[in-house]
Parts: structure tokens; C-alpha cells; sequence
């Protein structure tokens, strides 16, 4: 038995919707699409998403799983050193956005396509961006940096031009300056101490 027949039909579906999405953009494929490539009949998709925006909060569901899942690998590389989750943080970067086929932040992406304020793809955007904001933070509190959220909200800006630089450039030598910029930008903060 091939791996894909034994994957359920929800599996196929997200795993091709996801596929797709990422690389053709949300807007662009529609649910027949999906159906049509994911080999699952119409009345199975329906059966496991009742609609395309209920497809697209699976999508994104699924993707914030992944970051998450990432993120969380290399916080446990120095559970005890926020200063080196840091450095780890941003050493990780040019490797993820330098990947073939990678285009960009998928809740950057989303946002964009979905500007409306209630849509669900800019809610999961905004709501992935203040996990992550959290999350700097607390480790700019950790490496006591004398004003944290400043410290932490810049660090989201420089993550952010890395996704969107790497996504658009494709450059290994752009997405590698974050690194340098992240140690400038840690080191002048905690000089001001």
C-alpha cells in the first residue's frame, strides 16, 4: 500500500491544499483544484470541509502548527540561555527562507490576499504575529534587555524583511545580513543598560 492510499481524505485534501496555496497563492485555486489533485471526490472534501474558508483555516491551522513546532526546536537547543535562543533564532533563518520553493510567510501571504479585517487569513495573520511578538519578548526580557518590547518589536521587523526579502530576492548573502543585523541591533540594546 502506497503511503498516499493510506492517508485519509482529509490528509490528501490539506496536504494538497497546502501545497497549492503556498506556492499559487489562496485566491488563485479553487476548491475544484484542490479536488481534481488531491484524487479525493467532491462529496469527500465537502464531508471534511464544509467550505473553502474552512479549508483555509486548516491550511493555516497547519502551518502555524509547523512554525511552532520549528520555533520550539531551536528554543531547546539552550532552554536556560535566552541570549543564545537569540542567536540561534536568527542563525536558523537564512537556512528556512533560502529553501527551495520558499515563498514567503504563509500569514504575510494570507494577510495580503485577505486585507478585509474580519477575514479569517488576516485573523490567523494577526493572531501568528502576536504569538510571535509574545515570544520575543520574553525572551528580550530574559536577556534583560532595558527596554524590551522596543528590543522585541524590532527583532519582528528584521524577522519580517528576512521572510519577505527571502521570498521576493532569494539571496543567501540578504537573508544571511539578519543575522549580523540581529547581533548589532541584541549587543546595542544591552549596551545601553
Amino acid at each position: 500500500m502506497s503511503s498516499d492510499a493510506a492517508k485519509s481524505a482529509r490528509e490528501r485534501i490539506l496536504d494538497t491544499a497546502e501545497e497549492l496555496f503556498y506556492q499559487e497563492g489562496i485566491r488563485a485555486i479553487g476548491i475544484d483544484t484542490v479536488i481534481e489533485r488531491s484524487g479525493v471526490a467532491k462529496m469527500s472534501l465537502y464531508r471534511n470541509f464544509a467550505s473553502k474558508e474552512e479549508l483555509i483555516a486548516a491550511f493555516l491551522a497547519r502551518r502555524n502548527e509547523k512554525y511552532w513546532r520549528w520555533w520550539d526546536g531551536i528554543m531547546a537547543r539552550h532552554p536556560e540561555s535566552p541570549a543564545r535562543q537569540l542567536e540561534d533564532l536568527f542563525a536558523a533563518l537564512p537556512e528556512r527562507i533560502c529553501r527551495p520553493g520558499y515563498r514567503g510567510c504563509s500569514f504575510l501571504n494570507a494577510a495580503t490576499e485577505f486585507p478585509e479585517a474580519g477575514h479569517l487569513g488576516r485573523r490567523a495573520a494577526l493572531e501568528h504575529y502576536e504569538e510571535l511578538r509574545k515570544r520575543l519578548l520574553a525572551l528580550c526580557r530574559g536577556i534583560k534587555a532595558p527596554r524590551p518590547k522596543q528590543l522585541a518589536n524590532q527583532l519582528l521587523l528584521l524577522i519580517e524583511g528576512a521572510y519577505t526579502a527571502g521570498g521576493i530576492l532569494e539571496y543567501q548573502d540578504a537573508a544571511k545580513s539578519v543575522v549580523e543585523a540581529s547581533t548589532h541591533l541584541i549587543r546595542a540594546h544591552c549596551a545601553a543598560r
